[in-house]
This record gives C-alpha cells, structure tokens and sequence, in this order.
C-alpha cells in the first residue's frame, strides 16, 4: 500500500532510482519499498518508515546530503553520533538529536541560531538556567521566559522593548517591583499592574490617560476616593462609579 502521493521524487527533485540506491538489497527482504519506505524518497513519512524498518541504519545515514533523513536518522541513530548533529547545518536536525542527549547538552542550544530552535529550548529549560535567554533577539524567545523563569529575576526584564513580553511580566514580577511598572508607556501593560495592585495602591492610577485603567481603579479602590471620580470623561467609568457610591449610600441607610 503506497501513500498518497502517487509518485517518488528524491530531495534533489529527481526520480528515486533504486538500482542506483546503496540499500537496493533491502527490496528482496521487504525492508525497502518505493512509494512507502524509502531514505532516498523526500517525503518525509516514507523517510521515518524506511527507519522504522531499519533502525540499525540510523547510524550509517546521519550525514545523508537530505536534511530530512539527518533529522528522522537522529531519532534512531546511536547516543555517541548525536553530539555532533548539534553543529548541523539544520535546526531539524539539531533539536531531534538533543532531544536524545543528557540536559548539560541542551543548555548549548541557548545560542541556537535559528529562532524556532531557541523557542523550545526555552520551552524546556529549567528556571535556574533561564536567564542567558533574558536578552535573546527573538521576542517569543523572551515572553517564554517571562513565562517561567523565577519571579525573583524578572525585574531585569521590566523594561522589555516588546509589549507583550512586560504584560507577561506585569502579570508575574513581586509586589515589591509591580508599582515600577504602573507607569509604563503601554496602557496594557498598566492595565495588568492595576488588576494586581491592592486597592489602597489604585489612589495612583485615578487619572490614568487610559479609560480601562481608570475602570479598574473605580471599581476597586475605597469608596471614600470614588466622589473624585464620579465625573470621569468616560461613561463606562461614570456609572462604575455611580454605582459604587449609590450602593455604599444605600448600605448606609439604617
């Protein structure tokens, strides 16, 4: 049974020529097939089934001109050969051959040239070792580690040139540092800090540029700060506030 594609083109475009092929041999045993198993094919599903039928092949095929067949070759390939697969010229080829290696080899990957490679590493690191990543170009790169690295760090990533980075800070950064960031130039990011700061900090942000920070200020902030409000430019802020202080007269009615 032959796969979808009803035609066998090797990676340099060509037809796949088994006689010319080293692993010709392999057709009479039932270990090869055209269309369906093939480490010439450049489809990469008939790549993986041809080392699936011969795992002990990995070995002799993890400098095989295809990057496609260095990256399946890597994840059957024998633990001694994959340390050098870090240097390929692939990043396919790099994370499949790391994914089988010892932790240490995962921090080399840190400065992995390609960005996709640096995303996953980043994925995986262990906190501790988090910070080299801090400054990386890529700013996906930064927010996961915005997303996992220990609070304690992320005052050094405050002031992050990417938006959405520091609103993944704002979301996490201790207390101590939260108030740093209410001044921030994005509104998002402000808003973030508001929605964690106590109501006694909210007296800060009453006149806040941004009409949904100024919300989340009047409807959290003690009710003896909300008359300053109750004329705000905005609607929706208006009637929290109204709201707010119509409640606290009614409360107070014995």
């Amino acid at each position: 049974m032959s796969d979808d594609i009803d035609e066998a083109i090797d990676w340099r475009g060509a037809a796949v020529d088994c006689g010319r092929c080293a692993h010709a041999a392999l057709r009479e045993s039932g270990k090869c097939e055209l269309k369906r198993a093939c480490v010439q094919d450049r489809y990469a599903r008939r790549i993986d089934r041809f080392f699936n039928w011969n795992p002990d092949l990995a070995d002799a095929c993890v400098k095989h001109p295809h990057f496609e067949a260095r990256a399946i070759a890597a994840k059957s390939a024998g633990q001694f050969l994959l340390p050098a697969l870090l240097n390929d010229s692939d990043e396919t080829v790099r994370w499949n051959a790391v994914l089988r290696l010892p932790y240490r080899y995962l921090l080399k990957l840190r400065s992995d040239p390609h960005r996709e490679v640096r995303v996953r590493v980043a994925s995986r690191l262990d906190p501790v070792d988090l910070p080299p990543l801090m400054a990386d170009k890529d700013y996906y790169v930064r927010r996961i580690v915005a997303q996992r690295a220990s609070t304690d760090i992320l005052a050094m990533m405050a002031s992050d040139v990417e938006v959405e980075v520091r609103r993944v800070v704002a979301n996490r950064i201790g207390t101590a540092w939260l108030m740093r960031m209410a001044t921030d130039a994005d509104p998002s990011v402000r808003l973030e800090v508001a929605r964690r700061l106590e109501p006694t900090q909210l007296i800060l942000l009453m006149n806040d540029p941004d009409w949904r920070i100024r919300h989340e200020v009047a409807s959290r902030i003690a009710v003896t700060r909300l008359p300053a409000m109750q004329d705000d430019l905005d609607p929706e802020v208006r009637d929290v506030t109204r709201n707010r202080l119509d409640h606290d007269s009614r409360e107070a009615v014995p």
